[in-house]
């Protein structure tokens, strides 16, 4: 039973990790002049609370919680993929491609057109370093990264070049015609459909990783790639399919802020939303399931971070720092391992010790008595 306890103790070692860290920026927002406990008031009633607010944190949920999956795939099969940034912005490049320059279509066959295109943009960009990992040996990690920065400035070249709008003051194409937007989820927002398609794909990748010979295969190779390729499992081809799904992924990030949000392709149109995903799949520690979870709390920092701004004259760099600590703090929590074996020895010990001297607070009471 107690041994039981620790155990869900560890398991959430990211929320009391979070707590932590908002516990450590109270002491940031006191500095300032402000009471933690106003701000943090704010915040939450801002961002949850409010039926604004909560649609501006699910705005932003969609492409956290897109690009947390999108790292939390090949992590499974031992592969850190830092390039979910860049999967978004040739997701959106593709699916806006496909927006404008396809013939007039219906509706209903143009949409998923355009969604598939941009999971093919970002699945491709992913697909690359998945190949030179799998047949040559390089690291994901550089690669995701320097590929981060190609994808960002072809997709500035082409919203500032072949595709801006003309007399434009800023590099973004034409805007994508109404019939082709996502539709919206709360009147009056603009919260869409994208959030409710990533929480589909969350589960769909719980059940898939968990019950199909794909998710185990994964696991196998992320614990032992030596191991799986002895016990036939094809390594290369897994990883090279599993950078692909992973950029698919982070690529309808990419489309669902095009086609839902921004009904343009701008230069810079994501603000890290990529980067974000990381920190979703640690603070989800790598379950798909609990990935919507972390991705709603994040997104709901950034966004309820706006309106504590306004409400308490809070310096948007404390938010930051906030964020920072959280980040900071989960990682942190990670390296916390449970192992049965110590624990299971600790309590043994301890309830010989009961047994020899007795319960020491029971005799503390009666001669308080």
């Amino acid at each position: 039973m107690m041994l039981t306890a620790i155990r869900y103790f560890y398991v959430l070692r990211p929320v009391w990790a979070v707590l932590l860290a908002l516990f450590a920026g109270s002491g940031l927002i006191l500095i300032a002049g402000v009471s933690p406990i106003t701000a943090y008031a704010e915040l939450f009633k801002g961002a949850f609370l409010d039926y604004w607010g909560l649609a501006g944190t699910l705005v932003k949920t969609s492409p956290i919680l897109l690009a947390g999956l999108a790292v939390i795939l090949p992590l499974r099969a031992g592969l850190l993929n830092i390039g979910a940034e860049g999967q978004i912005y040739m997701g959106g490049l593709f699916s806006a491609m496909a927006a404008l320059l396809l013939p007039a279509m219906p509706p209903l066959i143009l949409v998923p057109i355009c969604v598939l295109a941009g999971a093919l943009g970002g699945g491709l960009w992913g697909m690359i370093p998945g190949y030179l990992k799998a047949y040559h040996g390089m690291n994901e990690v550089i690669l995701t990264i320097l590929l981060n920065f190609i994808a960002i400035n072809i997709v500035s070249y082409v919203a500032g070049g072949p595709m801006m709008q003309e007399g434009a003051p800023y590099p973004y194409s034409e805007e994508i015609r109404q019939e082709l937007w996502l539709p919206w989820i709360m009147d009056g927002t603009d919260a869409h459909a994208g959030v409710v398609v990533g929480l589909a794909l969350a589960m769909v990748m719980y059940f898939v990783l968990k019950y199909s010979t794909i998710g185990f295969a994964l696991d196998t190779i992320g614990k032992n790639a030596t191991a799986a390729r002895y016990a036939g499992v094809p390594v290369r081809p897994y990883i090279v399919w599993v950078m692909f799904a992973a950029g698919a992924l982070g690529g309808l990030a990419g489309t669902f802020e095009v086609l839902g949000l921004k009904y343009r392709l701008y230069h810079h149109f994501s603000p890290g939303y990529g980067f974000d995903g990381i920190v979703v799949a640690f603070l989800a520690t790598v379950n798909p399931l609990v990935a919507p979870i972390a991705a709603f709390f994040l997104s709901g920092l950034k966004a309820g971070a706006l309106v504590m701004q306004r409400a308490v004259g809070l310096e948007s760099t404390v938010i930051e720092a906030i964020q920072g600590l959280v980040i900071i703090f989960v990682a942190a929590s990670l390296g916390f391992k449970f192992n049965a074996t110590r624990w299971s020895l600790f309590l043994q010990r301890r309830r010989k010790l009961d047994a020899e001297v007795g319960d020491t607070f029971a005799t503390f009471r009666k001669g308080e008595e």
